[in-house]
């Protein structure tokens, strides 16, 4: 039975995540800050993603446990009525710390765990907001730089894990009816988890370091 770990699991895409591969047969371990008012059942951890205490006492329970897959999506969008000359940037390094940082965090800790596995997969959840090649607009500077920077640090870590055969993705999930992307998004979280899980299914260590969208097709940087 292949094992995976996925943050932010009481919500949104990591809830529909966790279902997905229950269903599949996976030990799915789903951490979340706060399990007792998440109303998950089965395996699930106390984690706080910005924590360095909370990531190692993580690792420390899970010590000598291989994690097939890690599935780093936690993450937040930020302030959205804001633009240049008004940015909040204790807000904008908050996001950052969740959404670029606590994905390398969680990785570092845990990377003994995947590599004692056998599919030896690290995805991480982005967004095509940051990709600096399709970037045409002047909003949103703020998760748009977070998730640029979640991207680079993928890649290098893509190139540093891979003489281990860990692989390392990104996904791209689409713009998804979260509370995150609102009600009036394109596609619902059915859609986009079946999507990503599908393509997960087929990665190998060849395809580290690609930037993928939801359906299979890679988005440029």
């Amino acid at each position: 039975m292949p094992t995976v770990l996925i943050t932010g699991a009481n919500r949104g895409l990591g809830r529909g995540f966790a279902e997905r591969f229950g269903e599949a047969g996976w030990r799915v371990i789903a951490t979340c800050r706060d399990p007792e008012s998440a109303g998950l059942g089965g395996e699930v951890h106390a984690l706080d993603v910005t924590s360095d205490s909370s990531v190692q006492s993580l690792a420390s329970a899970l010590q000598g446990e291989p994690i097939d897959l890690l599935l780093n999506n936690a993450g937040i969008y930020g302030p959205r009525d804001y633009g240049f000359g008004s940015i909040d940037y204790d807000a904008w390094a908050e996001v950052v710390a969740v959404d670029a940082l606590a994905p390398v965090r969680v990785a570092e800790a845990l990377s003994e765990n995947v590599a004692a596995s056998d599919r030896k997969l690290m995805v991480f959840i982005s967004s095509m907001m940051g990709s600096i090649a399709q970037t045409g607009s002047g909003d949103s500077i703020i998760y748009r730089s977070a998730k640029a920077c979640l991207n680079a640090s993928v890649n290098v870590l893509a190139n540093g894990l891979k003489s281990r055969g860990i692989a390392c993705v990104l996904f791209h999930p689409g713009w998804v009816r979260t509370d995150m992307g609102g009600p009036s998004a394109a596609i619902d979280i059915t859609t986009s988890v079946r999507g990503m899980v599908n393509v997960i299914d087929r990665l190998t260590l060849e395809d580290s370091g690609r930037f993928i969208n939801y359906d299979g097709f890679d988005i440029p940087w």
